[in-house]
């Protein structure tokens, strides 16, 4: 992909609770000097049981000791990628046959409570080296997380207001820690249905209603929320006998979705608004009606951009670019050039170039010349 595009960037999902930050840096770096500074490292912890005992846990790591770890992780990471090599530590001399000056490259010696790691880097510095770092976490060590660690950061929400206070908390831990408020670029969850007219977009929902797996979105979100579905009956009315967690999604799907005011909330009916977009926003209509609701999202929530949900691909990316692309066209909103050449540079647009900003805890750890 990197090969055959010119400006898309990758974000890659790695684990902080399983990865090694060595390896993972070894990586990171390689697919930075591929992509020449078009990768992004998504972070993420680890929840999942099953997922524990298959790397040899008896259980789950504890939701805050995850973040510690990732704390930790990071550490390792930007020692390894900021703090091992002088940004001119390769000389490439083919006279001399020296590709890299010894006397700027060094270990980096880091003990601490969950890794050892002597490095250096075996990497060379890439584009950016660090990735461009983006985060999901609306829990209060998320938020945190995101704050000190975050680029951009993923928001969940069915409703703008709850978005934006997820914005709001983590602003305010910007300011605590001295970063910038806008040095986090926030980005909204939404699923995209666009056709000609309202009526198509809905229609063709609905057509893709009858190859959602069920069963399947059911045990998903039980994954997600800890809820076990297949406790409730098929008659209950989840509006009032569910779990908060689903009441809240009830609520918000109540107050946006058409035509639902009323509506007795099955397990089915909970199912089927889940098994496509999941707990995320949906846009479907018209051009001017979804453009209406990403405006609407920008304007209340104080977002940046959204994370595209997609039913079919490359259908759902199709009906985008033909339906939709035309109207925030007409209204000044499309987004048609870069900033720059790497992912930092398009995602932060501020003239700072590829590197870690300095209100960033990697650039404590860069090796100046």
């Amino acid at each position: 992909m990197a090969h055959a595009t010119k400006n898309i960037s990758f974000g890659i999902t790695a684990s902080t609770t399983y990865e090694n930050p060595y390896a993972l840096a070894r990586r990171f770096a390689t697919l930075d000097h591929i992509t020449d500074g078009r990768v992004g490292y998504n972070i993420v912890t680890s929840y999942l049981h099953s997922a524990a005992m298959s790397f040899g846990l008896e259980k789950a790591v504890e939701h805050d000791e995850r973040y510690a770890i990732a704390d930790e992780f990071l550490e390792v990471f930007y020692k390894l990628l900021e703090g091992s090599w002088q940004a001119d530590a390769v000389v490439a001399d083919k006279a001399t046959g020296i590709w890299t000056d010894a006397s700027k490259v060094r270990k980096i010696d880091h003990v601490g409570k969950y890794f050892r790691c002597a490095g250096p880097s075996i990497i060379d510095p890439s584009p950016q080296r660090t990735p461009f770092l983006l985060q999901a976490g609306a829990s209060k060590a998320g938020k945190l997380f995101a704050a000190k660690h975050s680029e951009a950061m993923f928001l969940p929400g069915l409703v703008p207001r709850k978005t934006l206070q997820v914005v709001q908390d983590t602003r305010a831990i910007l300011r605590d820690l001295g970063r910038p408020e806008d040095s986090i670029k926030f980005i909204a969850g939404i699923f995209i249905i666009v056709d000609e007219t309202d009526e198509k977009a809905q229609a063709k929902f609905d057509d893709m209603l009858q190859y959602a797996d069920l069963e399947g979105t059911a045990a998903l979100f039980g994954g997600w929320s800890g809820t076990d579905l297949s406790t409730f009956s098929d008659d209950e009315d989840f509006k009032f006998a569910a779990a908060p967690a689903i009441q809240s999604m009830i609520n918000s799907w109540t107050e946006t979705v058409p035509g639902t005011k009323d509506t007795k909330w099955t397990k089915k009916l909970v199912l089927q608004h889940l098994a496509i977009s999941g707990a995320h926003e949906r846009a479907i209509g018209s051009p001017i009606t979804v453009a209406n609701i990403l405006q609407k999202w920008v304007d209340e929530a104080q977002i940046d951009g959204f994370n595209i949900s997609y039913a079919t691909t490359p259908g759902t990316f199709e009906d985008i670019v033909k339906y939709l692309w035309p109207e925030l066209r007409r209204r000044g909103v499309l987004q048609e050039k870069y900033a720059g050449s790497s992912m930092r540079e398009n995602y932060l647009a501020d003239g700072g170039g590829p590197n870690v900003r300095s209100w960033h805890p990697a650039s404590r750890y860069t090796w100046q010349a």
